[in-house]
């Protein structure tokens, strides 16, 4: 007996050690930030980590050991996974819901193998396999790590082998747990004319749920970029904070749940909605690109990561020019001919810019673009309007020395065109049903090849009659009603086969015209995405150009987005002077939509001289790092600078903002990112005519004295806004 009970201890001890997997720690390590994965006994990738990076890399195998969270009979089994899949001991928000080939509903995901991959000196990509050993499916994780800038991409591919098709129920990007006492979420809500309105609120028991089921817009309502600080709101400059964003054009969701006490989930990826996606075996299915920094050093921190990835890695041309244009919308609108363009070319000229763009209305013929409920997808040149056509607008802007753009919407079309009554079968909608417009318009079915084909030949076309065309304004300004596809098989996958439709068609666009500018738009700033603007070299933020709304839609695009991809214009919007309406779009890519010939001697003056004195310091705006000064939300005054990579040169904007008759600001205002061994002059800049500074461009300050001690740039209700330029003096 007492043999049989030893052999029987001695089976058991085997079969536990059989199923007891040696631990092992994948480290996705840049210059600052760990994330930490490592495997459990179970043999479960599990999340371990965020946050500062060790000094020593041998000591992150310990972390797994600290966590003494035992549930108890009436606990939940929360692990930590890496990637969190459904149907088994998850009972929370999972990153992956799958039915399989027989009906199951339920996944386990092992870990399997892990491979890294040194992109180049600074990029290293670790790839793990997660496996279901009941099915023959997998996972792989890619984690795609950028050293210098303290940013990770991460994302999904799903593949399978089993006897039939899965459907994919949910299929998350990414899975990011986070360790803390408390946790404040920085989100973004909208609407046209406020885009990027901003709250912050702490995150309480349950689940908060950012999201979009708009097909096109996917930014209207809320933004697809985030911030979350731990333990406490972060600020500017203090603080653990990890800034978010997905890479993706159209439905998105974003989940936050806490548990465990100590713990937050964020979920972020492709909207499922609407959108079972049934996978094939052998297909690969490839979510999109989550991007995500952590800074220790707050919210500051944090958005110049992100602005330095982008310029370097994602944003078009990130690291090059850009044009200053003048644009006819605001200034005729509908009613424009050949002779009143000429002058608003010349105009271009006279002002100092770069670039005539021609808005909407210079197309259709049986349905002229003379209002918006006509002749859009009829993209044949208005001959009432422009008897020479567009190609002569292109030799006329290059006669007076300036380039040519224009405006296109080539998704959309308007049900008067003559687009319409020959391809009902191009346009989304549902069939014996009403149709529903936006701004009197439909959406073309990017799903349909043919359609693909269409909208990549009104461009092509385009630069066929236009050889000088230059730069290109892409709106889009309709969201999808009745979604549905005509000529699309399974409606599930519509709203994804959409967006990679028009991806498909960017993708052309960009390998025949790989550098010509484009601005992204969508009836304001309600496409901004990663994904996008890997196509485009700028954004449109807002309708609204009134330039005291634009101080705080700008101050929050600021967050995620460098200022190089910002388009911001002066127009008649708002009673300001121009020289604040000046000074408040120059935090970013300058622009003009005005009626130059009707400005006042003084202002046109002003406007010239700002365009050049814009060209000798826009480097800084666009290539500098940025540093948010003083808050215009809390403040009677905003601030914000940008100071080049050798801490030379720095230029500093400051706006008046309050809303009540206030003195001006009493404090000075603490600068940062110098040097604090150097030595600075100030000196005011872009005055108007017959206006004098108070500033005293001899005085001396030390980097230290201007980070320590301030600058008051004497900004007041009379001096709604002030540039200041500071130069380092040689020693």
């Amino acid at each position: 007996m007492r043999k049989r009970i030893l052999s029987l201890t001695l089976l058991f001890t085997t079969l536990t050690v059989m199923e007891t997997f040696a631990q092992k720690t994948i480290e996705i390590l840049t210059k600052n930030t760990a994330l930490i994965l490592q495997t459990d006994h179970e043999n479960s990738l599990l999340s371990t980590y965020l946050g500062k990076r060790l000094t020593d890399i041998n000591e992150y195998p310990t972390i797994l050991g600290l966590d003494k969270f035992k549930p108890g009979s009436d606990d939940l089994l929360n692990k930590r996974e890496a990637y969190i899949a459904s149907g088994s001991l998850n009972l929370l928000e999972p990153g992956l819901s799958i039915t399989h080939a027989d009906g199951n509903k339920s996944t386990v995901l092992s870990f399997a193998t892990v491979e890294e991959q040194q992109v180049d000196k600074n990029r290293k990509l670790t790839s793990i396999v997660l496996k279901d050993k009941k099915y023959n499916f997998q996972v792989r994780l890619n984690y795609l790590a950028y050293y210098d800038e303290d940013v990770i991409e991460q994302w999904v591919e799903i593949n399978h082998n089993e006897k039939s098709s899965i459907t994919l129920n949910k299929y998350a990007s990414a899975n990011l747990t986070l360790s803390g006492k408390k946790f404040f979420l920085k989100s973004h809500y909208s609407g046209w004319g406020r885009e990027m309105r901003s709250e912050e609120q702490q995150l309480l028991h349950g689940i908060k749920t950012l999201d979009s089921k708009l097909g096109t817009r996917n930014n209207l309502l809320h933004s697809s970029s985030f911030m979350v600080s731990v333990d406490q709101p972060a600020t500017e400059d203090t603080g653990e904070v990890i800034a978010g964003s997905l890479e993706w054009s159209g439905n998105f969701r974003l989940d936050f749940e806490t548990f465990d006490e100590y713990y937050l989930r964020i979920t972020a990826g492709i909207n499922n909605f609407a959108s079972n996606y049934t996978l094939k075996p052998g297909e690969n299915f490839i979510t999109p690109r989550f991007v995500y920094t952590y800074s220790s050093e707050g919210k500051g921190l944090a958005s110049r990561n992100m602005q330095n990835w982008a310029r370097t890695y994602q944003l078009l041309e990130g690291k090059g020019e850009r044009l200053s244009i003048l644009n006819n919308w605001e200034t005729t609108y509908f009613d424009f001919n050949d002779e009143k363009l000429k002058h608003l070319i010349e105009d271009t000229k006279k002002l100092g810019v770069d670039v005539f763009l021609l808005d909407d209305g210079w197309f259709g013929n049986k349905y002229p673009r003379n209002q918006a409920n006509a002749g859009l997808g009829d993209w044949e040149y208005n001959k009432q309007k422009l008897k020479n056509g567009i190609s002569a607008l292109g030799k006329e802007s290059t006669a007076n020395g300036v380039k040519f753009g224009i405006w296109l919407e080539p998704e959309m079309v308007n049900p008067k065109s003559e687009l319409y009554e020959k391809h009902p079968d191009w346009i989304i909608r549902q069939p014996e049903r009403k149709e529903y417009y936006m701004r009197n318009q439909l959406v073309l079915d990017l799903t349909n090849p043919k359609v693909q084909d269409f909208i990549y030949n009104v461009v092509d076309q385009t630069f066929k009659e236009v050889p000088e065309l230059a730069f290109i304004k892409w709106d889009c300004n309709s969201l999808i009603y009745n979604a549905n596809s005509p000529t699309l098989k399974n409606q599930d996958h519509f709203y994804i086969e959409y967006v990679r439709g028009l991806n498909a068609v960017l993708e052309r666009i960009r390998a025949k015209y790989p550098k010509v500018p484009m601005m992204l738009c969508a009836g304001g700033g309600t496409r901004v995405d990663y994904a996008a603007l890997k196509y485009f070299t700028e954004f449109w933020p807002s309708d609204n150009t009134n330039p005291f709304d634009r101080i705080f839609i700008q101050w929050e695009y600021s967050y995620y987005f460098p200022s190089i991809a910002v388009d911001n214009h002066i127009t008649d919007m708002g009673k300001q002077p121009i020289k604040f309406k000046t000074d408040v779009a120059m935090m970013g890519k300058l622009g003009y939509d005005v009626r130059v010939n009707e400005l006042p001697e003084k202002d046109l003056l002003f406007s010239q001289n700002a365009v050049k004195l814009y060209n000798s310091f826009k480097d800084i705006i666009w290539h500098g790092d940025q540093y948010r000064l003083q808050d215009p939300y809390e403040n009677k005054a905003a601030s914000i600078a940008y100071v080049n990579a050798n801490k030379e040169q720095a230029i500093i904007f400051n706006y008046y903002v309050s809303t009540i008759y206030e003195t001006g600001i009493a404090l000075p205002i603490k600068l940062k990112g110098l040097d604090p061994a150097k030595k600075y002059n100030i000196k005011e800049i872009n005055l108007y005519p017959g206006t004098t500074s108070p500033i005293d461009a001899q005085k001396i300050y030390s980097g230290d004295f201007l980070m320590k001690i301030g600058f008051n740039p004497e900004v007041n209700s009379k001096r709604t806004s002030v540039i200041l330029q500071l130069q380092a003096i040689a020693p």
